[in-house]
């Protein structure tokens, strides 16, 4: 019986310990040099108990809130593709995840400031992609959910391992214009589409056979017999 209250009472102290940690975006700016364009979140995150924390492997999941903002026309015209007509969007605009990082954070007592480095696709076949591209300015509200594990010593010599549930949130409005300034950075005056392996292969046939150096100057080939033929038919239908 007296081991029985000695485990519960080291179970109860290990629970009262129990590293109470929250979590705050302090800003975000463009990482320079990373192998592919990348946003850096300044994360704090602060520990309200006596605990040391050893470390911490951390898990985010990023969402961006669209339903939280407002749009302007121009905005609303470029989402079609993703929530449809604006008098629809009372049904059709909604959160949508963004990405999954980890991360892993060093030893600290009541508080440290690490980097979050959320890598970003430029390509316009991702959901994520089309929604930044469409903005024009102002911010996007984004919801970071942390989860994880974290080792602490709630007494010297201890070390405890916890999970941290999924109810750890922190907020924070993304400018536009960071995520305009990265991708200017990495790619300037450039836009990334994947497309079918076949028509991929007909593009390069048709640029091959008009010996056109350039994949610019080959779709550039393609849009004016496009719009020569576009002009072609409005006259024949005005007779």
């Amino acid at each position: 019986m007296g081991e029985d209250r000695s485990i519960l009472s080291s179970i109860g102290k290990a629970f009262v310990n129990m590293p109470q940690l929250t979590f705050q975006i302090d800003g975000a700016a463009a990482v320079p040099y990373a192998a592919v364009p990348t946003i850096g979140f300044r994360l704090r995150i602060r520990n309200r108990d006596d605990s040391q924390i050893r470390g911490v492997m951390l898990q985010c999941q990023i969402q961006i809130e669209a339903t939280q903002r407002r749009y302007a026309t121009e905005e609303q015209r470029r989402l079609f593709d993703l929530f449809g007509e604006p008098h629809r969007w009372h049904q059709t605009l909604r959160s949508m995840l963004w990405t999954q990082v980890n991360t892993n954070v060093l030893s600290f007592n009541s508080e440290i400031t690490v980097d979050l480095p959320v890598p970003c696709s430029f390509d316009f076949n991702v959901a994520a992609t089309r929604y930044f591209g469409s903005l024009s300015n102002g911010n996007v509200p984004l919801s970071f959910l942390f989860s994880g594990t974290v080792f602490y010593s709630p007494d010297a010599g201890q070390l405890q391992i916890e999970r941290i549930p999924w109810d750890h949130e922190a907020r924070f409005q993304l400018p536009v214009l960071t995520w305009k300034q990265m991708m200017a950075a990495y790619y300037p005056n450039e836009k990334w589409l994947a497309i079918r392996g076949d028509i991929f292969d007909r593009i390069v046939e048709y640029k091959q056979q008009r010996a056109i150096p350039t994949w610019d100057q080959a779709l550039e080939s393609l849009l004016s017999t496009a719009n020569h033929i576009d002009d072609r038919s409005l006259m024949a239908n005005k007779r």
